[in-house]
Protein backbone atom coordinates (compact mmCIF):
# COMPACT_ATOMS: atom_id res chain seq x y z
CA UNK A 1 0.00 0.00 0.00
CA UNK A 2 1.24 3.44 -0.89
CA UNK A 3 0.35 6.86 0.50
CA UNK A 4 -1.02 9.81 -1.47
CA UNK A 5 1.49 12.12 -3.11
CA UNK A 6 -1.07 14.89 -2.61
CA UNK A 7 0.04 15.10 1.02
CA UNK A 8 2.54 17.92 1.53
CA UNK A 9 2.72 17.52 5.32
CA UNK A 10 3.46 14.36 7.32
CA UNK A 11 3.16 13.92 11.07
CA UNK A 12 2.54 10.30 11.98
CA UNK A 13 0.30 9.57 14.94
CA UNK A 14 1.01 6.79 17.45
CA UNK A 15 -2.76 6.22 17.64
CA UNK A 16 -3.20 3.42 15.10
CA UNK A 17 -3.10 -0.32 14.56
CA UNK A 18 -0.23 -1.73 12.49
CA UNK A 19 -1.11 -3.09 10.03
CA UNK A 20 -4.81 -2.84 9.17
CA UNK A 21 -6.51 -6.24 8.91
CA UNK A 22 -8.64 -5.64 5.82
CA UNK A 23 -8.15 -4.49 2.25
CA UNK A 24 -8.96 -0.80 1.72
CA UNK A 25 -12.36 -0.62 0.06
CA UNK A 26 -14.05 2.37 1.74
CA UNK A 27 -13.55 6.08 2.39
CA UNK A 28 -14.99 7.77 5.49
CA UNK A 29 -15.17 11.57 5.63
CA UNK A 30 -15.21 13.61 8.84
CA UNK A 31 -15.16 17.33 9.66
CA UNK A 32 -12.83 19.03 12.15
CA UNK A 33 -15.58 21.17 13.76
CA UNK A 34 -13.17 24.09 13.48
CA UNK A 35 -10.99 25.97 11.03
CA UNK A 36 -7.87 24.11 12.10
CA UNK A 37 -4.44 24.00 10.56
CA UNK A 38 -2.95 20.59 9.88
CA UNK A 39 -0.86 20.93 13.06
CA UNK A 40 -3.94 22.03 14.97
CA UNK A 41 -5.98 19.08 13.71
CA UNK A 42 -3.22 16.62 14.61
CA UNK A 43 -2.93 18.03 18.13
CA UNK A 44 -6.68 18.15 18.74
CA UNK A 45 -7.41 14.63 17.48
CA UNK A 46 -4.34 13.05 19.09
CA UNK A 47 -5.10 14.63 22.47
CA UNK A 48 -8.50 12.89 22.39
CA UNK A 49 -6.87 9.53 21.68
CA UNK A 50 -7.87 9.46 18.03
CA UNK A 51 -6.31 9.80 14.59
CA UNK A 52 -7.13 9.89 10.89
CA UNK A 53 -5.28 8.79 7.78
CA UNK A 54 -5.45 12.25 6.20
CA UNK A 55 -6.57 15.81 6.97
CA UNK A 56 -7.34 18.70 4.63
CA UNK A 57 -6.99 22.34 5.73
CA UNK A 58 -9.11 25.20 4.38
CA UNK A 59 -6.27 26.24 2.05
CA UNK A 60 -6.40 22.82 0.39
CA UNK A 61 -3.20 21.44 1.92
CA UNK A 62 -3.24 17.74 2.73
CA UNK A 63 -1.64 16.14 5.79
CA UNK A 64 -0.80 12.47 6.33
CA UNK A 65 -1.30 11.35 9.95
CA UNK A 66 -1.61 7.55 9.62
CA UNK A 67 -0.12 5.64 6.71
CA UNK A 68 -2.65 3.85 4.54
CA UNK A 69 -1.26 0.45 5.45
CA UNK A 70 -2.35 1.12 9.06
CA UNK A 71 -5.78 1.53 10.68
CA UNK A 72 -6.61 4.95 12.09
CA UNK A 73 -8.77 5.44 15.20
CA UNK A 74 -11.38 7.70 13.69
CA UNK A 75 -14.88 6.36 13.09
CA UNK A 76 -15.81 4.85 16.48
CA UNK A 77 -15.90 1.54 14.58
CA UNK A 78 -12.78 -0.65 14.43
CA UNK A 79 -14.28 -2.77 11.64
CA UNK A 80 -14.92 0.32 9.49
CA UNK A 81 -11.54 1.88 10.23
CA UNK A 82 -9.75 -1.32 9.22
CA UNK A 83 -11.42 -1.05 5.78
CA UNK A 84 -11.61 2.71 5.27
CA UNK A 85 -9.27 5.59 4.54
CA UNK A 86 -10.41 8.30 6.95
CA UNK A 87 -10.22 12.01 6.12
CA UNK A 88 -10.70 15.03 8.41
CA UNK A 89 -11.74 18.25 6.62
CA UNK A 90 -11.49 21.77 8.10
CA UNK A 91 -14.53 24.04 8.39
CA UNK A 92 -13.97 27.61 7.18
CA UNK A 93 -17.25 28.66 8.84
CA UNK A 94 -17.16 26.55 11.99
CA UNK A 95 -20.63 26.88 13.42
CA UNK A 96 -23.92 25.04 13.23
CA UNK A 97 -25.56 28.23 11.94
CA UNK A 98 -23.33 28.05 8.85
CA UNK A 99 -23.90 24.28 8.50
CA UNK A 100 -20.20 23.66 9.25
CA UNK A 101 -19.21 24.94 5.81
CA UNK A 102 -15.92 23.95 4.17
CA UNK A 103 -13.97 26.03 1.66
CA UNK A 104 -14.11 25.42 -2.08
CA UNK A 105 -10.38 24.65 -2.05
CA UNK A 106 -10.82 22.03 0.67
CA UNK A 107 -13.76 20.43 -1.15
CA UNK A 108 -11.84 20.35 -4.46
CA UNK A 109 -8.84 18.76 -2.76
CA UNK A 110 -11.11 16.24 -1.02
CA UNK A 111 -12.38 15.10 -4.42
CA UNK A 112 -8.79 14.88 -5.73
CA UNK A 113 -7.75 12.84 -2.69
CA UNK A 114 -10.72 10.47 -2.97
CA UNK A 115 -9.91 9.88 -6.63
CA UNK A 116 -6.28 9.21 -5.79
CA UNK A 117 -7.22 6.77 -3.01
CA UNK A 118 -9.57 4.89 -5.32
CA UNK A 119 -7.04 4.60 -8.15
CA UNK A 120 -4.19 3.37 -5.95
CA UNK A 121 -6.34 0.88 -4.05
CA UNK A 122 -8.32 -0.53 -6.97
CA UNK A 123 -11.67 0.94 -5.91
CA UNK A 124 -13.52 1.11 -9.24
CA UNK A 125 -16.49 3.16 -8.03
CA UNK A 126 -17.55 5.23 -5.02
CA UNK A 127 -21.02 4.09 -4.03
CA UNK A 128 -22.88 6.54 -1.80
CA UNK A 129 -26.01 4.87 -0.44
CA UNK A 130 -26.88 7.18 2.45
CA UNK A 131 -25.98 4.53 5.02
CA UNK A 132 -23.08 2.32 6.12
CA UNK A 133 -23.66 -0.19 3.31
CA UNK A 134 -21.95 2.05 0.73
CA UNK A 135 -18.21 2.54 0.39
CA UNK A 136 -18.40 6.34 0.83
CA UNK A 137 -19.47 6.80 4.44
CA UNK A 138 -19.88 9.37 7.22
CA UNK A 139 -18.77 9.24 10.85
CA UNK A 140 -22.43 9.58 11.93
CA UNK A 141 -23.19 6.14 10.49
CA UNK A 142 -21.05 4.57 13.23
CA UNK A 143 -21.55 6.84 16.26
CA UNK A 144 -24.08 9.28 17.81
CA UNK A 145 -22.52 12.38 16.23
CA UNK A 146 -23.44 15.06 13.68
CA UNK A 147 -20.08 14.63 11.92
CA UNK A 148 -19.40 15.51 9.09
CA UNK A 149 -21.93 18.33 9.48
CA UNK A 150 -24.81 19.41 7.19
CA UNK A 151 -22.69 21.08 4.50
CA UNK A 152 -20.36 18.17 3.80
CA UNK A 153 -23.23 15.71 4.18
CA UNK A 154 -25.06 17.55 1.38
CA UNK A 155 -22.00 17.12 -0.87
CA UNK A 156 -21.54 13.35 -0.62
CA UNK A 157 -23.46 12.49 -3.81
CA UNK A 158 -21.58 15.25 -5.63
CA UNK A 159 -18.25 13.94 -4.33
CA UNK A 160 -19.07 10.39 -5.46
CA UNK A 161 -20.30 11.59 -8.86
CA UNK A 162 -17.20 13.72 -9.50
CA UNK A 163 -14.81 10.95 -8.49
CA UNK A 164 -16.65 8.38 -10.60
CA UNK A 165 -16.54 10.65 -13.66
CA UNK A 166 -12.76 10.69 -13.38
CA UNK A 167 -12.50 6.95 -12.74
CA UNK A 168 -14.67 6.15 -15.76
CA UNK A 169 -12.53 7.99 -18.28
CA UNK A 170 -9.00 9.32 -18.41
CA UNK A 171 -10.39 12.46 -19.99
CA UNK A 172 -14.04 13.00 -20.79
CA UNK A 173 -14.45 16.06 -23.07
CA UNK A 174 -16.88 18.62 -21.69
CA UNK A 175 -19.68 19.94 -23.89
CA UNK A 176 -18.77 23.48 -22.86
CA UNK A 177 -15.14 23.10 -23.91
CA UNK A 178 -13.79 25.47 -26.56
CA UNK A 179 -10.24 25.68 -27.88
CA UNK A 180 -8.37 28.57 -29.44
CA UNK A 181 -7.07 27.77 -32.94
CA UNK A 182 -3.50 26.52 -32.59
CA UNK A 183 -2.20 28.72 -35.44
CA UNK A 184 -3.48 31.90 -33.78
CA UNK A 185 -2.23 31.03 -30.30
CA UNK A 186 0.89 32.74 -28.99
CA UNK A 187 2.62 30.98 -26.06
CA UNK A 188 2.96 32.96 -22.84
CA UNK A 189 4.28 32.51 -19.30
CA UNK A 190 2.34 32.20 -16.03
CA UNK A 191 3.39 32.18 -12.40
CA UNK A 192 1.66 29.83 -9.94
CA UNK A 193 0.02 31.95 -7.22
CA UNK A 194 -1.73 29.17 -5.29
CA UNK A 195 0.46 28.24 -2.32
CA UNK A 196 -0.62 24.63 -2.37
CA UNK A 197 0.72 24.15 -5.91
CA UNK A 198 -1.37 23.04 -8.87
CA UNK A 199 -2.47 19.57 -9.93
CA UNK A 200 -1.48 18.68 -13.49
CA UNK A 201 -4.09 16.76 -15.51
CA UNK A 202 -3.91 14.70 -18.68
CA UNK A 203 -6.34 17.07 -20.38
CA UNK A 204 -8.28 20.27 -19.80
CA UNK A 205 -10.98 20.06 -17.10
CA UNK A 206 -11.59 18.33 -13.78
CA UNK A 207 -12.98 15.33 -15.65
CA UNK A 208 -9.42 14.49 -16.77
CA UNK A 209 -7.18 12.21 -14.75
CA UNK A 210 -4.34 13.56 -12.64
CA UNK A 211 -0.78 13.14 -13.86
CA UNK A 212 0.70 11.16 -10.98
CA UNK A 213 3.68 12.62 -9.15
CA UNK A 214 3.61 15.92 -11.07
CA UNK A 215 2.59 19.33 -9.69
CA UNK A 216 3.01 22.90 -10.87
CA UNK A 217 4.81 24.40 -7.88
CA UNK A 218 3.94 27.62 -6.08
CA UNK A 219 6.01 30.57 -7.32
CA UNK A 220 7.35 28.73 -10.37
CA UNK A 221 6.93 30.11 -13.89
CA UNK A 222 5.59 27.91 -16.70
CA UNK A 223 5.06 28.41 -20.43
CA UNK A 224 1.54 27.82 -21.77
CA UNK A 225 1.32 26.58 -25.36
CA UNK A 226 -2.45 26.09 -25.74
CA UNK A 227 -5.68 27.05 -23.99
CA UNK A 228 -9.13 25.53 -23.53
CA UNK A 229 -12.13 26.95 -21.70
CA UNK A 230 -14.02 24.22 -19.81
CA UNK A 231 -17.10 25.00 -17.70
CA UNK A 232 -16.08 28.65 -17.46
CA UNK A 233 -12.48 27.96 -16.39
CA UNK A 234 -9.43 28.53 -18.59
CA UNK A 235 -6.96 25.65 -18.76
CA UNK A 236 -3.43 25.86 -20.12
CA UNK A 237 -1.19 23.21 -21.69
CA UNK A 238 2.34 23.12 -20.26
CA UNK A 239 5.21 23.49 -22.71
CA UNK A 240 6.96 20.53 -21.07
CA UNK A 241 4.17 18.26 -22.29
CA UNK A 242 3.43 17.10 -18.74
CA UNK A 243 -0.25 18.04 -19.07
CA UNK A 244 -2.74 20.82 -18.35
CA UNK A 245 -3.31 23.15 -15.39
CA UNK A 246 -6.25 25.34 -14.41
CA UNK A 247 -5.26 28.98 -14.93
CA UNK A 248 -8.37 30.67 -13.54
CA UNK A 249 -7.76 31.95 -10.01
CA UNK A 250 -4.49 30.08 -9.49
CA UNK A 251 -1.98 31.85 -11.80
CA UNK A 252 -0.97 35.24 -13.14
CA UNK A 253 0.63 36.13 -16.45
CA UNK A 254 4.21 37.35 -16.32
Amino acid sequence: MSNSKLASYTRLSPNCNKPRNHKIDKITIHHMAGNLTLDGCYNAVTSRGGSSNYAIASDGKVGLFVEECNRSWCSSSPSNDHRAITIEVANDKPSDKDKWHVSDKALAKLIDLCEDICRRNGIKKLNFTGDASGNLTMHKYFAPTACPGPYLESKFKYIADEVNKRLNADCKPAVSSTAKPSKAFKPYKVKITYKGGMNVRKGAGVGCALVRGVTAKYGYIYTITAEKVVAGQTWGKLKSGAGWICLTGFTKRV
